[in-house]
This record gives C-alpha cells, sequence and structure tokens, in this order.
C-alpha cells in the first residue's frame, strides 16, 4: 500500500533497496506513467529489470526520475539533461551523485500508509465525513482514490484525524488546519535546507556552471553524514517549540475561561 509498494515481494538482489512496479515509481517520483518510456528512449532513464511480463523498477530509478525532474524545473531542457548525465556518468560522479541524493532524501517520511474501500472509509467518519471532504482530502495529498479503494498516506494522521472528528470538531476544518500546517511546515523545511544549503554544501552547490566540476569523494561523505544528522535535530526542535506554544497557548486559555467562570 502507497506509493512505494511491493514490499511482500523479495528484493531483486541488486540494487540493495525497494522495487517498484511503473506506476508505483511514476506516483513516488511525480511524473507521469508515459514519460518514463520517453525518458528511456531519450537515454535518461536506464530500461527497468524484466521479469516475465512485468517491469521492475528500484531505488535508483527512482532518486534518477526525481533529479531529471529536479533538472527539469530548474529550466534544463532534455537535451541538456541528457548531455548532463552523459558528462556525470563519464566522469564517474553519477552514481555518487544519485547516492547522496539518496541519502539526502531517505528516512524523513517514516509513515504507514492505509488502504481500505470507501465504503469502509465512510463507516470510519459516518456523516462526519462528506464528498467534499474526501475531494478536499486528495486535493491536499492526504488520500488517494483508486476505484472503490482509498489509500491514505498516514496511519498516524488518520487516527489523529479521526479522534478529532471523535471530540466534535468538524472534519472540514481539520482539514483546513491540515493546509495551513502544511504551508508552515513548507516554510520550516525551506528555513533548514536553506541553512544546509549555505552552511554545509556551500554556496557553489554540488556542480559547476559547466555540469562537471563535482565535490570530491570525502566532501560528498560529509554532506552525506549531515544530512543524517540534520533528521533528528530539524524534528526535535520542530517538536519542542510546538509543545512549549501549546503549553503556553493552553495556560492562556485555561486562565481566559477561568476569568470568565469567576465573573
Amino acid at each position: 500500500m502507497g506509493s512505494q509498494v511491493n514490499q511482500d515481494e523479495p528484493d531483486d538482489g541488486r540494487s540493495g533497496g525497494s522495487r517498484y512496479r511503473r506506476e508505483d515509481v511514476a506516483r513516488a517520483a511525480g511524473v507521469k506513467v508515459r514519460n518514463l518510456r520517453y525518458y528511456q528512449e531519450r537515454g535518461l532513464l536506464p530500461p527497468p529489470r524484466r521479469e516475465g511480463r512485468l517491469a521492475w523498477y528500484s531505488d535508483e530509478h527512482l532518486v534518477r526520475l526525481r533529479l531529471i525532474s529536479d533538472l527539469l524545473g530548474r529550466g534544463y531542457s532534455v537535451n541538456g539533461i541528457a548531455e548532463l548525465l552523459d558528462a556525470w556518468e563519464q566522469g564517474g560522479g553519477l552514481s555518487q551523485l544519485l547516492g547522496l541524493e539518496r541519502a539526502m532524501a531517505d528516512g524523513w517520511e517514516q509513515e504507514e500508509p492505509v488502504t481500505m474501500t470507501t465504503a469502509e472509509l465512510g463507516e470510519l467518519f459516518g456523516p462526519a465525513g462528506t464528498a467534499e471532504d474526501t475531494r478536499r482530502a486528495v486535493e491536499l495529498g492526504y488520500v488517494r482514490v483508486e476505484g472503490d479503494r482509498v489509500t491514505h498516506r498516514s496511519r498516524r494522521l488518520l487516527e489523529a484525524t479521526l479522534a478529532l472528528v471523535r471530540q466534535g470538531v468538524p472534519l472540514a476544518e481539520i482539514l483546513d488546519a491540515g493546509d495551513f500546517v502544511q504551508d508552515q511546515a513548507a516554510a520550516l523545511a525551506d528555513r533548514f535546507v536553506g541553512l544546509f544549503r549555505r552552511h554545509v554544501i556551500g554556496p557553489d552547490g554540488l556542480v559547476g556552471a559547466d555540469g562537471t566540476e563535482r565535490l570530491s569523494a570525502t566532501q560528498l561523505d560529509h554532506i552525506s553524514g549531515a544530512a543524517a544528522a540534520l533528521r533528528p535535530v530539524a524534528g526535535e526542535v520542530v517538536a519542542a517549540e510546538f509543545a512549549r506554544a501549546m503549553a503556553r497557548r493552553v495556560e492562556a486559555e485555561i486562565a481566559e475561561l477561568l476569568r470568565a467562570e469567576a465573573e
């Protein structure tokens, strides 16, 4: 269940990680399925490993797809990306770069997806959940609907939402709060990544303007280790500050209730 699938399948023994069907690797990378064939035809993406009629993609495919999307977003053309990847491959630096991206990106999200039928979802929320709420949850990325199956990306978030609904909080307002939290989380992530880029990676980035200048293996290892150290620190800072803010806000709310009661 979720975008990373086939956990019940044996690993192919070559990638050292998960393997994905075509639809799932495309979804995890945020690209259209049809783009996979196009990228393969243009030499940007290696072919998948085939077992009979099944095509299996690896973590390396996923990382490369994300890199291609990032470069496209930075204004590179498909031909330019092909030349850049070729230059990195010829210089032996692509595997290092992909390994670094994987080390820096992996491990942040540790959520357990939950899949159920639409009928089961309706039973969970009852009259509190509407078709509009489901549409909004899809828009915010909390759920994915495929036919009569619904997948929520996080068991923890689903259980938290149910707890609030059972306390009488309207689901529409919970989703509004989720939208707000996503915006604030994105701003926090931008701040932490900005600090990391300026003070750990450095102002020149990983490659020069011609796409061929690379950091040394020692520097790449340092950046990868720093990224691993950042994960718990970032989470602890956010959790501690939120807990402190909640304590102050709850104390103020209780004091206001007591004053109102005394009047």
